[in-house]
């Protein structure tokens, strides 16, 4: 079974800003890493990672440019984060990498630039 359309609709979830919802689509033991920082492990601490994030944006969306499933399942996918945040429009491009188990998000890998994201931010 394929995990395209599930990552996708991850993707477009993003834009409800719900993160119950959002949360809803991980693993309770799901591994993110958001590179170039450090992992987090659980709901217990993504959550409070992504709450002041949610806060703090009037809006957000990611726009998936691109998108691919290897054999493992794996969902690999370019896109756009897109975030209004303090009355600024911050975009930074984004490779991420999703695994599933039994349709959730098990692990989740995004990689950007840091750099990108503060030049915006000044």
């Amino acid at each position: 079974m394929s995990n395209l359309k599930r990552a996708q609709e991850f993707c477009d979830l993003w834009a409800t800003m719900d993160l119950d919802k959002i949360m809803g689509f991980l693993t309770p033991d799901c591994f993110y890493h958001n590179i170039p920082m450090e992992p987090l492990v659980g709901h217990a601490a993504i959550r409070p990672f992504f709450e002041p994030m949610v806060a703090g944006c009037q809006s957000m969306e990611y726009v998936v440019h691109a998108i691919a499933e290897n054999a493992h399942g794996w969902v690999l996918t370019e896109r756009t984060d897109i975030m209004m945040m303090s009355g600024k429009k911050v975009a930074v491009r984004v490779m991420g990498v999703f695994e599933f188990k039994d349709g959730l998000i098990s692990a989740w890998r995004d990689y950007w630039d840091l750099a990108q994201f503060q030049s915006q931010m000044a």
